[in-house]
C-alpha cells in the first residue's frame, strides 16, 4: 500500500483526542496486525463451533460480525471479539436439545441483555474484581488456551499423532515461535506473529511437508452472511428455554469482556469503556443472531495478538474482520493450506505472553487469602468456567476482607473520676463485627454508668445499630445508665429505643449508614 493511499486514509479514522494518532505507519501496522489476528482466528471459531456442536460457518460468522461491530463502537480500541469457548461450552447442551435456531434466538436475547447492561452503566462494576482474581483469570485463561491447543497434535480418532509426525509438527512449532521472538529484533515492519505464520506456511507448502493445515479442520468456504430472523415459535414456552442459557451466556461474556477490556487498557494505558463496551457486546450478538452466528465476546488470546503486534485503534480490529470475511467468501482454497503449527506456535507465544509469571513470584510475599484467591481463580477457570472463576474468586476475597475488618473491632476502657466506665471502640461496626463488638462488654461488672465511645470507629450497616441496640438494652435490663457518643446523625435517626442515650456533640462525625430502617424488626419492640 503506497504513503499516498495511506495518508489519504488516515482521516477517516482518525483516532479521539487521547486515543493513538492514525499516522501512515500506525495504519500499516494495523492493516498487517489485522491479518495476523484473523489468520488466528479462523481455526478458532472452527474448533469452537464444533464444540457448540454447529456448523463451522456459524463460528465465523459470529467471529467476523462480532469481532466487526465492537471493533467500530467498542469501550476500548485494540480489543478483538469473535467466538469463544467459554461460551460454545454452555451452547452446546441447547443445540443438542432444540436445535440451532434455539441458538440463534438465544443470542439475540443475550444481546438484548448485555444492551440492558450496558444503558444501565452496570458495566462499572467490575472495577470491584480484586486484582488477585484478576492474576488468577489471567493465568487461567492463559492454561485454557495452552489446552486447547493441544488437540491440534493428535489425530481425528483423537490418538496423540504417531511419533514422526509428532516430531516434524513440534519443530515447526518451535520454528514459529523462534521466529515470533527474534523478529522484533531484526524488524518491527512486518508483525512478528504475521512473519511465524508466513514463513512456516511457506517452508511446509513449498516443500510439501506432510503435516494437518486448516483445511483439514473443515472448509472454511462460504458466502456473505444472510439476514435470518430464528425459526422458533414466539410463545412463551419458548422464552422460557431460551431465558436461562441467555442470561448465563450474557453474564459470561460480559465478565470476560470487561476482564479483557482491563487487561487491554493496563497494556496500553486506557481506562473508561465498560458501558459502552457492554452496549457493543450486546449490539454484536443481537445482530450476529439474525445473521446465522452462534455469538461471541472479547478474546483474550486475540486481543494480545493485537496488541503486541503493535494494533492500537478501531482499524486493527475492523480490518481483522474484514480479513476473515474475505477468508470465507474469496480466500479460502488458500487459508486452508495454512499449517495448523503455525497458528499453534503463534498461540504458544500468546500463552507465553499472557501468564502472569510475576504471580508465581510473589505468591509468598504477598497475604495468604490473596494467594489462595490467584491459585482458586486460577483452578476454577481452568475446570469450570471463567464466570463461575471470576464469582467465585470475588466471594472469597470479600468474606476474607469481611473476616478481615471484622476481627479488628476492639475497646480501650478507662474510669473517669465520677466512677463512670468509658468503652472507646476502634475498628468499623458492620454485621461481620457486630457479635464481636456486643461481647466486648463486661455487663455484670461494670459501674453503674458507662459510656460507649464511637469516635474511633465507623457504624457502616443494620447490623451494626441492632447491635448498638442490643447492648443498650442489656445494659438498661441490668438497671445501668448508658451513653452513647460520637455516633453520626443517621444513627440519632436510624436508632429506636436506645436513640435517647446518645449524647450530641459538635465533633460527631458525618458519614451514611448502609441501612434500610423501614425493613427493621425492631428487635427491642420499637418498629419503625
Amino acid at each position: 500500500m503506497s504513503r499516498t493511499l495511506l495518508a489519504a486514509l488516515a482521516p477517516r479514522f482518525a483516532t479521539p483526542s487521547g486515543g493513538t494518532p492514525l499516522t501512515p505507519a500506525q495504519i500499516r501496522t494495523d492493516l498487517l496486525s489485522g491479518l495476523t489476528v484473523a489468520l488466528a482466528l479462523v481455526p478458532e471459531a472452527v474448533a469452537f463451533a464444533f464444540v457448540a456442536g454447529v456448523h463451522p460457518l456459524v463460528g465465523l460468522y459470529a467471529a467476523f460480525l462480532v469481532g466487526l461491530i465492537t471493533a467500530v463502537i467498542g469501550g476500548r480500541p485494540g480489543m478483538i471479539s469473535g467466538a469463544t469457548g467459554a461460551l460454545a461450552v454452555v451452547m452446546v447442551a441447547l443445540v443438542a436439545q432444540h436445535g440451532v435456531e434455539y441458538l440463534f434466538a438465544t443470542v439475540v436475547l443475550m444481546g438484548l441483555l448485555q444492551i440492558t447492561a450496558g444503558v444501565l452503566r452496570w458495566g462499572k462494576y467490575i472495577r470491584m474484581v480484586p486484582h488477585p482474581v484478576m492474576l488468577g483469570f489471567v493465568n487461567g485463561l492463559a492454561i485454557v488456551i495452552f489446552l486447547a491447543q493441544l488437540t491440534q497434535f493428535k489425530t481425528a480418532e483423537g490418538n496423540w499423532m504417531p511419533g514422526n509426525q509428532m516430531i516434524v509438527m513440534l519443530g515447526l512449532v518451535a520454528l514459529t515461535m523462534g521466529i515470533i521472538y527474534l523478529m522484533p529484533r531484526l524488524t518491527k515492519v512486518i508483525p512478528a506473529p504475521l512473519a511465524g505464520i508466513g514463513i512456516v506456511a511457506a517452508l511446509v507448502i513449498g516443500l510439501g511437508i506432510d503435516v494437518p493445515r486448516v483445511g483439514d479442520l473443515a472448509s472454511i468456504e462460504g458466502g456473505l452472511p444472510q439476514f435470518h430472523i430464528p425459526m422458533v415459535p414466539l410463545n412463551l414456552e419458548t422464552f422460557q428455554i431460551i431465558l436461562p442459557y441467555a442470561l448465563i451466556l450474557a453474564a459470561i461474556g460480559l465478565i470476560e469482556s470487561l476482564l479483557t477490556l482491563n487487561l487491554v487498557g493496563e497494556m496500553t494505558g486506557q481506562r473508561g469503556g465498560a458501558s459502552q463496551e457492554c452496549v457493543a457486546q450486546g449490539v454484536a450478538n443481537t445482530v450476529t443472531g439474525f445473521f446465522g452466528g452462534m455469538g461471541g465476546c472479547a478474546m483474550i488470546g486475540q486481543s494480545m495478538i493485537n496488541v503486541k503486534s503493535g494494533g492500537r485503534t478501531r482499524l486493527a480490529g475492523i480490518a481483522a474482520a474484514l480479513f476473515l470475511l474475505a477468508f470465507i467468501v474469496v480466500a479460502s482454497p488458500a487459508i486452508e493450506q495454512i499449517p495448523l503449527a503455525a497458528l499453534v506456535g503463534v498461540m504458544f507465544m500468546v500463552v507465553i505472553g499472557t501468564f502472569a509469571w510475576n504471580s508465581l513470584k510473589i505468591l509468598r510475599k504477598v497475604p495468604l487469602t490473596d494467594a489462595v484467591v490467584i491459585l482458586l481463580v486460577t483452578v476454577v477457570t481452568v475446570l469450570t468456567d471463567l464466570a463461575v472463576a471470576v464469582i467465585v474468586g470475588v466471594i472469597v476475597s470479600a468474606l476474607a476482607y469481611a473476616w478481615q475488618n471484622a476481627r479488628r473491632i476492639h475497646a480501650t476502657t478507662y474510669e473517669t473520676p465520677e466512677g463512670a466506665k468509658v468503652y472507646q471502640v476502634q475498628g468499623p461496626l458492620f454485621f461481620g463485627s457486630a457479635t464481636g463488638f456486643v461481647e466486648m462488654f463486661d455487663i455484670k461488672n461494670d459501674p453503674g454508668m458507662v459510656v460507649v465511645d464511637f469516635a474511633g470507629s465507623r457504624v457502616a450497616d443494620q447490623s451494626a445499630l441492632e447491635a448498638i441496640e442490643n447492648v443498650a438494652a442489656k445494659y438498661e435490663a441490668a438497671g445501668k445508665r448508658i451513653q452513647l457518643r460520637h455516633l453520626t446523625r443517621d444513627c440519632h435517626a436510624l436508632l429506636n429505643k436506645a436513640g435517647h442515650l446518645m449524647v450530641d456533640s459538635d465533633d460527631d462525625p458525618d458519614y451514611a449508614i448502609a441501612a434500610n430502617y423501614s425493613v427493621r424488626t425492631g428487635i427491642l419492640g420499637g418498629g419503625h
